[in-house]
C-alpha cells in the first residue's frame, strides 16, 4: 500500500515554493496552471496543479481565489528519510528565510531530529536514528 503524499495549498506561490522543494530534494517536477485546466477562479499563471516526483513526492497548487490555507496544523515527517547526511542538508536549505523551530539535535532517546518552517510556512520535522554527527 503507498504511502499518502502531501497536497499543499499556497497563496499565489505555489511555483515559488515547488520549485524550491524539487531544489533541495531533486526530482522531476511537473506543473500545470489554472488556464490550462480552464479554471477561472484564479489568475491563468498561477499554478491549479503541480506534482514533484522524487526523493519527497509532493502535490501542490494555487489556492483558488479566498480559499483558506490547508498547512495549518500539518507538519510533514522526513524521520529517517534518507541518509543523515542528506537530512542533515535538507533541514539547512529548508532553514533558508525559513525559522529554525528547534535545531536537529541528538536527543536523550538516541534519536536525532529538528523542526524547521520553510520560508512558505511549511513546517518539516526532519530526523533520524542511530549514531552519525548532528552537525
Amino acid at each position: 500500500m503507498a504511502a499518502p503524499a502531501p497536497y499543499l495549498q499556497f497563496a499565489g506561490d505555489a511555483a515559488e515554493a515547488l520549485g524550491l522543494y524539487r531544489e533541495v530534494f531533486g526530482g522531476e517536477l511537473t506543473l500545470h496552471t489554472f488556464a490550462e485546466f480552464g479554471r477561472e477562479d484564479g489568475p491563468p499563471g498561477s499554478v491549479a496543479h503541480g506534482i514533484l516526483s522524487g526523493p519527497v513526492d509532493l502535490f501542490g497548487a494555487d489556492g483558488a481565489v479566498g480559499a483558506p490555507s490547508r498547512r495549518d496544523g500539518v507538519m510533514l515527517s522526513l524521520l529517517g528519510f534518507a541518509p543523515p547526511e542528506t537530512l542533515h542538508r535538507w533541514f539547512e536549505a529548508l532553514s533558508v528565510r525559513g525559522e529554525v523551530v528547534e535545531p536537529l539535535q541528538r536527543r536523550p532517546w538516541g534519536a536525532a531530529d529538528g523542526t524547521v518552517r520553510d520560508r512558505f510556512g511549511v513546517t518539516w520535522l526532519i530526523g533520524y536514528e542511530g549514531d552519525a554527527e548532528t552537525g
